[in-house]
């Protein structure tokens, strides 16, 4: 090859006229995805209409201009979207372009085999290497299989596109004709997150383990995630799409892809667009391997890494855990994409966790997110039975597993507490709730959250109890034995149905606390292992106290702590005294009181000890 590749490959050049004058009329067109699509090919190809008839022209999201859906041109050009963005969004709203819902994962496949077509693909690439190889820069993803289907391949060379490492390496030979057009790569300006963005990303980031893999996207959500993780330490990439805010982990040092399974301190994706910095970034950076979608976005590939954590987004989700992600209402407005790849392969591996993150409305808070229905002709994107967490700027709803009551209750208390009301009301109409269910509290809760060590590797949470937590209680109380029951409660207690659990999830004011105590095993559903509470009654300024332990815990320490926190509570909310009733066999009891360092005042009626703790004085009598 020598020094000069315009020379040694003068016989393929062509100016942008002679290149699309070689296309003939009803072939299926490809046009390269994001911010490789060639602009100049596209232009040349729609100021050319007058020689086309029937022609199909199909890709992904593109950042360039669409012409070739304008009304005047539907005679000549017909666009099916794999994704459907902004520059064709009215025209397949209109009926002038299709929408193919696919897996992002099966459209290589699919191009492959011709079940969609591919005739000519019109890409654009880096310039050859001294190797005779082009690079498809910054979109591997659907580009190569179209590259591999096509029987005519013609590409805009840009000095400017980005070198990617990976899969991205096209020999010469394969490109038919090619022009060279050295211009800018079209960037995505990068909005600052909101309020609402910000604190949704402290929720997601808050279920995100250190050394976890994680997929990503691009928008707002997405950046204030990745602000959100900066304290995690040893993360992994792999997913379809380097967003910005991935470059700012990589270089705050908290993307080290040390721990994962399928290429190692690597970051792996199909392809990205954003700010030049990322372009810059990216170009020639062996840290970074662009993939096809099939592979990277291939469900058992995605479960193989290490606590592979998949964060997506969604338009809508009901009180059943059904996901919409592409279309509001019978409007279709963006795509599949990758996110059931992604949602069913985190769902397989091991320590895996899929998150759907949303705003719980929408239209300046006119519209609730989260519905009792989706809206009619609303898409499934993430079944029901794949969904796992959901996350609003309200809290985080764990769906996998659970019941449609145990969903509802979850989805209604992190919607907006503006809608609250008119979903628990939707749902006791439509029976997923207990007749009687109480509403969800009308603004976020106190949290109260405190961890505490009960061995050297092991730690609790102490926290508000939530309304979501009504079969962990009830799974809390069996598991006691008769003798801790009956110290608790006082009388022998057989049953612990919805009505007794109630007063505990009613818990919800400072004059009517209930802590509990949760555990989180390695891979496994949290459990309650304690509950405390106090309330005041009307009429008393003092609240009386009462907390269980479990069993099996008792003697940890864990019923000091709990009360403890809740003398903490109380004093921070102006409570000025506790009272207690203690059974005279109820030992341990009466130590953890003792040694709450409180002036205690005890006095025996009735079978039971009566004790008065002013929560203002220190010292004990």
């Amino acid at each position: 090859m020598t020094a000069n590749w315009q020379e040694q490959y003068e016989s393929k050049r062509a100016t942008l006229e002679e290149a699309i004058q070689l296309i003939p009329k009803g072939k299926h067109i490809f046009i390269g995805s994001g911010a490789t699509e060639p602009v100049g090919l596209v232009e040349e190809l729609v100021a050319q209409e007058a020689r086309f008839a029937d022609n199909v022209i199909v890709h992904l999201l593109t950042l360039g201009p669409a012409p070739y859906v304008d009304a005047k041109y539907q005679d000549r050009f017909r666009h099916a979207a794999f994704f459907i963005g902004a520059n064709v969004r009215e025209a397949v709203r209109d009926g002038r372009a299709d929408y193919v819902p696919v897996f992002l994962s099966q459209i290589p496949d699919l191009i492959r085999s011709r079940r969609l077509p591919v005739d000519v693909a019109l890409i654009q690439v880096a310039p050859p290497d001294p190797f005779g190889f082009v690079n498809l820069g910054v979109s591997v993803d659907v580009v190569l299989a179209a590259i591999q289907s096509a029987s005519l391949v013609i590409a805009e060379i840009n000095p400017n596109m980005p070198v990617t490492y990976g899969s991205g390496f096209v020999p010469m030979d394969r490109i038919d004709k090619w022009i060279y057009r050295p211009v800018p790569i079209p960037t995505v300006e990068r909005k600052p997150p909101d309020d609402v963005a910000t604190e949704i990303g402290r929720n997601v980031a808050s279920l995100v383990e250190d050394r976890a893999t994680i997929q990503l996207g691009i928008g707002q959500i997405p950046d204030a995630v990745t602000a959100a993780l900066r304290d995690k330490k040893d993360l992994g990439i792999w997913t379809e799409m380097v967003p910005d805010g991935a470059v700012d982990l990589v270089k705050n040092g908290n993307i080290t892809g040390r721990y994962k399974t399928i290429e190692p301190r690597k970051v792996s994706a199909s392809f990205t667009f954003g700010t030049q910095e990322t372009y810059d970034f990216v170009n020639k950076n062996p840290l970074f391997v662009f993939h096809p979608s099939d592979f990277i976005n291939n469900p058992a590939t995605v479960a193989r890494q290490h606590k592979m954590t998949a964060i997506n987004g969604a338009l809508q989700i009901d009180l059943t855990g059904q996901v919409c992600a592409d279309s509001i209402g019978t409007k279709f407005y963006s795509g599949i994409g990758g996110q059931v790849d992604f949602v069913r392969g985190a769902s397989m591996c091991p320590g895996g966790k899929s998150i759907t993150a949303i705003r719980s409305t929408a239209n300046q808070g006119k519209i609730s997110r989260i519905v009792a229905t989706l809206e009619e002709g609303a898409g499934v994107v993430t079944s029901r039975g794949d969904v796992q967490y959901v996350v609003t700027e309200y809290g985080i709803a764990d769906l996998r597993g659970k019941s449609i009551r145990d969903r509802a209750m979850a989805l209604i208390s992190i919607a907006h507490p503006d809608y609250r009301p008119e979903l628990l009301n939707a749902s006791k109409n439509r029976h997923y709730v207990f007749a009687d269910q109480i509403a969800p509290r009308a603004s976020a809760p106190q949290t109260y959250e405190k961890r505490v060590a009960i061995e050297p590797d092991s730690e609790v949470l102490l926290r508000s109890i939530r309304i979501t937590d009504e079969q962990k209680m009830s799974d809390l109380f069996y598991s006691l034995s008769e003798s801790t029951v009956y110290k608790r409660w006082m009388v022998a207690m057989p049953r612990m149905p919805h009505k007794k659990i109630l007063p505990y999830l009613k818990a919800e004011d400072p004059r009517n606390v209930a802590i509990v105590i949760e555990t989180h095993p390695t891979n496994s559903e949290s459990e309650l292992i304690g509950v405390g509470r106090y309330h005041v009654s009307p009429g008393s300024g003092s609240a009386e106290v009462a907390l269980v332990i479990r069993d099996d815990h008792q003697g940890k320490g864990l019923g000091t702590a709990l009360l403890q926190h809740l003398i903490d509570i109380a004093k921070e909310n102006g409570i000025p005294g506790f009272t207690a009733e203690v059974l005279p066999s109820n030992s341990a009891m009466m130590h953890v009181f003792h040694k709450a360092d409180l002036k205690i005042q005890s006095s025996l009626s009735e079978g039971s000890y009566h004790l008065e703790m002013p929560l203002q004085q220190n010292g004990q009598t």
